[in-house]
Parts: C-alpha cells; structure tokens; sequence
C-alpha cells in the first residue's frame, strides 16, 4: 500500500449519493491503493479547500502537490484505476470548457437526480486507512 502523504487524495462531497457511489467504484477499480479520500466536509477536505481556493461544489483530485478539479479531476483519476478506464482520456480531444460545462450540468442536478445523505458516509473498518479526516 502506497504512503498516505504521497498519495493523491481524491475530495468528494460526502453526503452525495452519486459522489459516494463513485468513491465505491475507485476503491474498487484502485487495485494498488494509490488513492486516499476525504469528504469535503472533513477537517482535511475543509484546509485543502482553503489552501487552494476550490470549489465547494466539484471533485479535487489533489497530486503531486497540484489540485485538479472539475472534469480535469475525472480525466486524471481514470487513467490510474484498473480497467479500461483509462479510454476515457478521449475526453480530453473536448475543450475544457466544454468538458467542465457538462461535468457542471451533472454537479448542479446531482442531489435531485441522484439523493442525498443527511450525513457523509462512514468507511467500513475494511476501508477505513483509505480516509482521511483529520
């Protein structure tokens, strides 16, 4: 398992149906563990929220010291998960305005088309070491 401070951490909205689901699917696609994770509400999600100015509203792919957002964050987290996921770099022919305008269309309707938790996920104890909190 790779070092929890040079791993990349994936920050999610934590009460998000659709975000959460995703979170399961990268776990599961993560065969090596590259990732950590950390809902956007959690202390550690709230400073890397600050430190780099991003949006509340998007998932941050923070690596290598860089913060990826938006539909970048996605197109860079494909690549690294098991599977053929990595095809989905074909979205980069699209301008980044584009691809973000269409990753902003899911963000806005996510809790009406998906839900919405009245609290963030807790990690099984399984999983738990993937999470950061704090």
């Amino acid at each position: 398992m790779s070092n929890k401070a040079s791993s990349p951490v994936i920050l999610f909205d934590g009460v998000c149906n659709l975000c959460n689901s995703t979170v399961q699917f990268i776990i599961r696609h993560d065969k090596k563990h590259r990732f950590r994770f950390a809902a956007l509400q959690s202390a550690y999600g709230q400073r890397l929220v600050e430190k780099f100015a991003v949006s509340g509203d998007s998932v941050v792919l923070y690596q290598d010291g860089k913060i990826y957002q938006r539909s970048s964050a996605v197109l860079k987290i494909a690549p690294q998960i098991s599977g053929a996921y990595w095809l989905l770099c074909i979205g980069y022919i699209l301008p980044r305005f584009l691809r973000d305008a269409i990753y902003d269309l899911v963000a806005r309707n996510r809790y009406r088309w998906f839900g919405k938790q009245d609290s963030c996920m807790m990690p099984t104890k399984e999983l738990q070491s993937l999470f950061l909190s704090d």
